[in-house]
């Protein structure tokens, strides 16, 4: 009662009515928010670790609504600092060499048209790399333009067309609904293996202008949030290791993660909601 009213009285006067000694109020008034702080420090640091240590507090906010809890990011950053919660976007990112360019006549039939209404009408790609035990090796993405999800990954000790034919291989959808693959100029991305592939289905082609990355801005960004989250200070200790733990953060990522661009959704939720929409249309 006295909490409630303290905007209209003093709690002296409160406390005085109710014959109610001060220290017993602020002693109460204490222990509430000493428990309400042990509680919410606990679901940020499950929140946090949940999510694979890459939440900052705008994510961490968003989760905690979700659960009910109005907390400022001021108050949620206090708490990561005080319980040593450091995302893993304060790491440094190490930009690897650039490959041989491929030179062909495509043209960057995208134009950056990155926002796309409907499911698979453009996927995206891109290559980076990972450490199993002392060598490199690769790991091959495909990003649905429409709700930023992967729909195929594949990873290897080669960074070559077997690698994305492999990526197209995990593709759980019906290809044939596939109108553009959108890439760089990555020797890679440029071989009998992939136009055959491309034929089959009736995928046209799309290439980035050569040394313009923003032309693949999307693939650039979902391989940056790879790097930091999944790639970034581990070592795997086989292929199988790696291609069990792709696995595991793709389907993170695309049900789990919530994304800043897709309005805080999850891939899966973004589809479904307009999926739904459409329907109602």
């Amino acid at each position: 009662m006295i909490r409630n009213n303290r905007h209209k009285y003093s709690v002296s006067a409160m406390c005085e009515v109710l014959q109610i000694p001060r220290s017993t109020y602020y002693y109460e008034a204490k222990e509430r928010d000493t428990k309400e702080e042990e509680e919410l420090t606990k679901l940020i640091k499950e929140i946090f670790k949940e999510n694979r240590r890459v939440y900052g507090q705008r994510k961490i906010k968003i989760e905690l609504q979700k659960k009910g809890w109005q907390v400022s990011r001021r108050r949620i950053g206090r708490i990561m600092k005080d319980q040593g919660l450091v995302s893993k976007y304060t790491v440094a990112q190490f930009k690897p060499k650039k490959t041989t360019v491929n030179e062909s006549d495509v043209g960057n039939v995208l134009n950056r048209a990155f926002t796309q209404d409907q499911p698979l009408k453009v996927v995206v790609s891109d290559l980076t790399y990972v450490r199993v035990r002392q060598r490199w090796h690769y790991i091959c993405v495909l990003v649905d333009l429409h709700n930023r999800e992967i729909i195929g990954h594949s990873a290897g000790r080669h960074k070559d067309a077997k690698l994305v034919q492999r990526a197209f291989a995990t593709v759980p959808y019906n290809l044939n609904h596939l109108e553009l693959f959108h890439t760089d100029r990555g020797s890679e991305f440029k071989n009998q293996l992939i136009d055959e592939a491309l034929i089959t289905f009736g995928i046209d082609r799309s290439l980035s202008h050569k040394g313009t990355p923003y032309d693949n801005a999307v693939a650039e960004a979902t391989f940056k949030t790879i790097k930091t989250e999944f790639v970034n200070g581990t070592v795997f200790s086989s292929q199988e290791e790696l291609d069990l733990e792709l696995f595991d953060y793709v389907n993170w990522f695309n049900n789990i993660r919530i994304h800043e661009s897709l309005d805080y959704l999850t891939p899966r939720e973004y589809k479904l909601q307009h999926q739904l929409e459409q329907t109602a249309i």
